[in-house]
Parts: structure tokens; sequence; C-alpha cells
């Protein structure tokens, strides 16, 4: 009697959108004994980021942004580690476990859902005081930074320091900066009514971005009206301008303008994730993973990958532009994460994997509450309807029915008894009480 073979041993690495639905559709799919897959990510969640712009402003409790892993992927082995290298030659990939502990895991079929990181520039006092845009921590530290700098501002009596406390930036003009532009400006404006000292028209927010104009994910005339409904509400909007220094908080603009500021929020661009230059697979020019159309990495058919780190072929377009890829943004990574384990069902089982091929149908941003804009299905849609197909079409992305019940009651709540405005600074230093106390 033949012995049995070993399962396929399948290994996922991130837990982002990719990783998530890539291991989702697989275990939905296997077989008994077919295979067995294990998820590596740093954190024990998915974040689903469209949501991080409401979560810091308070429309959605965080808790429900996230997807944690171990619940959704109950037939999935998963790993809280990070990545430190792949070497295919060898079939192993380095991770640091949770832990500390470094580990080497082998495999037969890999999947590289490393994603992006934020893309830093070498601008004097960035890395010091920036504040990146791509965790729910950093959105649940944000919201409390903001609102504790409405509280500092109330209690000083020194006039500049607090204009500079109320001065709040933005770096960056694509959806992420914009929607926690809009977000963040709309909160703050509604939690000056708790304090008798601040109006609204004393908050300063200000838009910085390089390019010469904004949301360059929907077409130029939407870009044009979202400028002037940002600049209606009192938002300063600097285009084709650059950043030169941040300095102690002292900005300093290419076009000459300077100015104080507490809160510089870094949102100008990603870079596929730096493992990916340490691994002995095919880059393209940009750091990402060369790949064909069926989700392969070039001249590694049993090396799998979609999503931000990953150059795939956008077939809608290769007839006006051979070189196009798809975008890096949630709908074209669950597309691709879903095909992606059917792809990898059909490889097991002897068959051909599919090419992907799906057509952009459009985009929305969320400018606040009521207010927003989408370029979708061939629409220009603007203010209140385009708020709703925001809500709408994100509600129905997010994945697992638990998570959209109970964003669709974050909502409902939200709507009648109006969005908390309380900040909760001491999470960003939990142990200064405690401290304190010990030396009294």
């Amino acid at each position: 009697m033949a012995a049995k073979s070993e399962p396929t041993r399948i290994l996922v690495l991130g837990g982002g959108y990719v990783g998530l639905y890539t291991a989702f559709g697989l275990q939905k799919m296997l077989r008994a004994n077919e295979a067995s897959v294990t998820v590596v990510d740093p954190q024990p969640h998915m974040t689903y980021q469209p949501f991080l712009p409401e979560a810091a402003a308070g429309a959605i409790e965080p808790r429900h942004v996230v997807v944690p892993l171990r619940r959704v992927l109950k037939r999935c082995h998963v790993l809280t580690a990070r990545v430190t290298k792949i070497e295919h030659e060898r079939k192993s990939v380095t991770v640091e476990a949770a832990d500390g502990h470094i580990e080497q895991l082998s495999y037969d079929v890999l999947v590289v859902a490393l994603g992006a990181v934020a893309r830093i520039l070498p601008i004097p006092g960035l890395a010091e005081q920036g504040i990146a845009f791509k965790t729910i921590g950093e959105a649940i530290y944000l919201r409390n930074h903001v609102l504790t700098k409405l509280d500092q501002a109330a209690s000083t009596l020194d006039p500049e320091l607090r204009k500079r406390l109320l001065t709040f930036t933005v770096v960056g003009g694509g959806f992420a900066g914009i929607e926690a532009l809009a977000e963040l400006e709309d909160m703050t404006r509604f939690a000056t009514r708790y304090y008798e000292n601040i109006e609204p028209s004393d908050i300063r927010w200000v838009l910085v971005e390089a390019a010469g104009r904004i949301l360059p994910e929907v077409r130029e005339t939407l870009g044009v009206w979202t400028v002037e409904q940002l600049e209606k509400r009192g938002i300063e909007v600097y285009l084709s301008t650059a950043a030169k220094s941040f300095e102690n908080g002292h900005v300093v603009l290419s076009d000459g303008t300077e100015f104080d500021s507490d809160t510089i929020i870094w949102t100008a661009g990603v870079k596929a994730n730096p493992v990916l230059a340490d691994s002995d697979l095919p880059l393209d020019k940009r750091g990402r993973l060369e790949a064909t159309a069926a989700l392969q990495v070039v001249g590694h058919p049993d090396v799998w990958t979609a999503g931000d780190n990953a150059a795939v072929p956008d077939l809608s377009r290769t007839e006006e532009d051979p070189s196009a890829t798809c975008p890096p943004n949630a709908q074209h990574a669950v597309r691709q994460a879903r095909h992606l384990a059917k792809n990898i069902i059909k490889v097991l089982r002897g068959g051909q994997p599919k090419d992907y091929y799906h057509k952009n149908l459009g985009a929305v941003a969320g400018l606040g509450l009521h207010k927003g804009v989408a370029d979708a299905l061939n629409l220009k849609i603007k203010g209140f309807p385009a708020w709703v197909f925001h809500r709408a079409y994100h509600v129905k992305a997010m994945p697992t029915w638990n998570r959209k019940i109970r964003i669709f009651f974050d909502w409902v709540f939200g709507g009648l008894l109006r969005r908390e405005v309380v900040s909760l600074g001491q999470i960003n230093n939990p142990k200064e009480e405690f401290t304190r106390a010990t030396k009294s």
C-alpha cells in the first residue's frame, strides 16, 4: 500500500486584504489533508484601511475596523511574526516572532502579500515630527493627539503656542490624505462647541501636495471641485508645493511659506514592503514583485503574489498601455486575492491558472459627515449622494458580517447620539500616572 503523501505546505506572507482573502478562500475550497495554510503577519488582525479616517474621527469604533485573523481563519495556522527575509531557492522564509525569537519557515507554495509601507522622504524633521496613517494604532493615536491639542490650546495663556497647537498639517493629496483631513477637520469643528474659548475659525488645517492636483484616482474636474469644497470649509490647500523642512514643528514649504504646527500627518505615498529587496525574487523598478496576469511571480510558478507589493499586468488597459499594472487599491487587492485562491486550487489539482482581469469600477472618497465625491460606473457624484455611495460600497467590501453589522450600528448610534469627541490621551502614555505616584 502506497504511503499517504504529506499535505502541501502553503505559506501566506501578510494578513492584509490579499493575505486574509486568499487564506479564507483556500480554507473554504481545500479538501481534508490536501494542504496546510500558514498566515504570517506582525499583527493578529487585518485592517480595513478605507475606514481608518472614520475610526480616527470617532464615527466608527476602532476595533470594528479590524478583522481578527484567528477568528476568521479557523482552519489555518496564524503566526504573529514579522518577515525579515525570503530565500526562495531554499524555499525558506525567516521571521521574527512576537516574543523576539528568529524562526525559519519552509514551504511548498508561497503567497507574498506583504503590501506597502509609508514612503518616507529625506525631509529634515519628518522622522521626529511626522505621524503616518496606515494602521489602526496610528488612527487611534492621531485622534487622541488632535483632541489633546484642543485641550492644551484651551488652557494655555500663550497666544503663539495656542496658534501652533491649533494648526494641523496634512502632507499628501491622495485618498488617504484627503479623507483623513476631511474627517478630522469635521471632528475638530464639531468639538469646538464644547470649548468656551475655541471657535472653529481658530483652528487651522493645511493641506500640502507636491503635484498640481489632488485625488489622481478620479477625473480632474472632481479633484478641482473637492479643492473648492475644502477651501469653503476654511482649509488651506497648497498645490504644486513640496515640504522642505519640519524641524521642531516649524513647517517650511517650497513656495516660501512658513508656519509652526504641532501636528504633521504624513500620507505622501507608499512603497512596496522593503523586505522584498532582501529576497531572490524578481522585482520591477518600483521594488514590486514582477507578476504574470495569472498572479504568479515571473519565472517562479510556485510563488504567488497580489496587492500593493505586486506589479500585476492590468489586462483592461494593456491595449492602450502595454506596461500598465493594476493600481494599488482595495478594489483590486480583494478581487486579486479571491482569484489567486482559485488559481492555487486549480494548480494543486493539476489544472491551469486563469489570468486576472478586472476593469476598474472607479473610486469613492468621504469628505466628512454627509459629504463625499465619487467617480464610478462612468458617473460623477458629489456631496450627500457620494457620501452614501462611499459608505455603502465600503461596508459591502468590509470582510465578515460581524464587522458589517457592527459598523452599521456605529453609524446609526452616531447619527442618533452624535459622535464622541473626548480625548483618551492617557492611552499614548499609560504609565505616566503610575510613574508620578511612585515619585510622590
